[in-house]
């Protein structure tokens, strides 16, 4: 893949039919009960949160990134399966991370699954490491 070929863009509610779609084929773990409306508040409370990776106007790989005015999170890593091993995972955290720098942000953190060791593979390549010291603590709100 050449650099000229990958465009990474934010996302918008236009997009949420191919991005729901892509999420099912390419995002391993995920619950799949994917809200249409949460992701429309997602992109309308902050535009840029969204990132799409696309090839010759195909989505190729998405991240988001979320910044609460506090930390920086990063989820939703997926690239489709024929495009991985190509370097866009990498591209789409390194856009995440510079826009973490605008907002002066320190840190970022990465929710990646224990058992996708392929996602481990990427994150480490990115500089990322795992914190023993930490875990997900969740409550699902009724």
């Amino acid at each position: 893949m050449e650099d000229s070929e990958l465009v990474i863009r934010s996302g918008a509610v236009a997009d949420l039919p191919a991005i729901l779609e892509f999420w099912v084929e390419a995002a391993e773990g995920t619950d799949r009960r994917d809200d249409p409306n949460k992701v429309v508040a997602l992109i309308e409370r902050d535009p840029e949160a969204l990132l799409i990776a696309e090839i010759g106007g195909r989505m190729v790989g998405t991240l988001i990134a979320g910044w609460d005015g506090w930390r920086a999170h990063l989820y939703r890593l997926a690239v489709a399966v024929e495009f991985r091993r190509r370097g866009i995972g990498g591209a789409l955290i390194e856009a995440a991370e510079e826009r973490f720098s605008g907002f002066a942000a320190f840190r970022v953190d990465a929710m990646v699954l224990h058992d996708n060791e392929l996602a481990h593979h990427a994150w480490q390549a990115a500089g990322y490491r795992r914190q023993a010291q930490w875990g997900r603590w969740v409550k699902p709100l009724v």
